[in-house]
């Protein structure tokens, strides 16, 4: 037999998703039936999602749905080419620019997901082999691909402890200044605490070195009406790339870069990513223009969203559980065992009559020993809920020695 065929063969038979299933832990891949709110329906189940990235709920908000299907009625669903060629229409040109009046930027550049943001920007970015990465450890998987592909040498990657600024700035010193390249999410994906990004800028100007921010999770949570984490502090004009996404608060699919003139125009013709993929369909444009209207001109959502994830983190916290340093809609549930966590997803998901979602992560997206249920809120999501949320949690944590 091909040896590549029985990789595959070996893994359907005897892997981990295998063995999961059969142990009846096995926690992805369920249906979810209708819209997502605060409440779905999964696996015939009445269930409270907190395992959803809609921080806003803009996903069933009558005016983004009404505006994305206008779009449609009105250029197609889709664009059947990359922006270089047949892919642009003036939506996209719109969007890039609302994106980078938003956040005070030059210019931006649309991707059709953020996976592809990060890969394409980044890796096109480090074209020299003298230039030099410093990039925190927590860094999302995408991050490190974008690192990965980018034509700088091995030792020229070089990863800093969580948020340490001591260790960052030990990094910088091993580099030449003006060659060097600090990437950082805003709000950490997995385990919702925040960037010192002030300080970040502080070493960056020290050492001429320039900033990437991945903003996904920051953007629509964090900041003045959603702008994300480096105005939340306050540091925006000296970030010289902000990355975000639209599959979080925008309510939608695709990413972006936004920067200054020059750095946008390279990435427009130097990232494989972008030049090579379809451009986003005109309902995605459609969908994030109509949450820009919104939160620009609302920022009630935003309080909503951040009054009722200091609700559910000050629950969690007095309950006993491990919750790390959480200060966005993303609240880690630590448990730091593989085994306990799935079985917590798995009681928690067949609780009746009704149950909890959560996401359960594991290596590689978090170190070994920090396994951990991930939940996250919504800004439609009402006190009732997240109380109801908390009984069961903290029932089921008790019932397993957790807290």
């Amino acid at each position: 037999m091909n040896e590549i065929k029985r990789k595959f063969e070996s893994f359907w038979k005897e892997g981990l998703p295998t063995l999961a299933k059969k142990l009846h832990y096995y926690p992805y891949f369920f249906k979810i039936e209708g819209e997502q709110n605060p409440r779905v329906v999964m696996d015939n189940r009445d269930v409270l999602m907190l395992g959803s990235n809609n921080y806003l709920g803009m996903t069933s908000h009558p005016d983004v749905k009404r505006k994305a299907m206008h779009a449609i009625e009105e250029y197609g669903v889709g664009t059947t080419g990359s922006r270089l060629l047949n892919g642009t229409m003036e939506l996209h040109l719109e969007l890039e620019k609302r994106l980078a009046r938003f956040l005070g930027c030059e210019q931006s550049v649309v991707f059709s997901t953020g996976m592809q943001a990060n890969l394409g920007a980044i890796s096109s970015i480090l074209t020299e082999e003298d230039e030099w990465v410093i990039s925190d450890k927590a860094n999302h998987a995408s991050i490190i691909d974008g690192v990965k592909l980018g034509g700088i040498s091995q030792k020229h990657k070089l990863i800093y402890e969580h948020c340490d600024m001591e260790d960052l700035e030990a990094k910088l010193k091993l580099i030449p200044k003006g060659r060097g390249i600090i990437i950082t999410e805003g709000v950490f994906s997995m385990e919702g605490d925040v960037s010192p990004l002030d300080h970040i800028v502080d070493l960056a100007g020290d050492y001429d070195a320039l900033i990437y921010l991945d903003d996904a999770h920051g953007l629509g949570v964090l900041g003045n009406h959603g702008r994300g984490t480096c105005h939340h502090l306050g540091c925006q004009k000296n970030i010289d790339m902000i990355m975000g996404t639209f599959s979080k608060s925008f309510a939608s699919i695709g990413g972006f870069v936004a920067g200054s003139e020059e750095i946008c125009n390279w990435i427009k013709h130097n990232a494989r990513s972008f030049i090579f993929s379809a451009s986003p369909p005109p309902s995605v444009c459609a969908t994030v223009l109509a949450v820009l209207d919104i939160i620009e001109s609302d920022d009630g959502y935003q309080k909503k969203l951040l009054s009722i994830s200091e609700r559910m983190r000050k629950g969690l916290s007095e309950a006993g559980f491990h919750i790390g340093c959480s200060q966005s809609a993303i609240i880690p549930i630590i448990i730091g065992n593989k085994l306990k966590m799935f079985e917590y997803f798995n009681k928690l998901f067949k609780e009746t009559p009704t149950s909890v979602f959560t996401n359960p992560i594991r290596s590689p997206a978090v170190p070994i020993g920090r396994e951990m249920l991930r939940t996250s809120c919504m800004a439609t999501m009402n006190d009732e809920l997240v109380d109801l949320a908390l009984d069961i949690i903290t029932k089921i944590g008790k019932d397993l020695n957790i807290i």
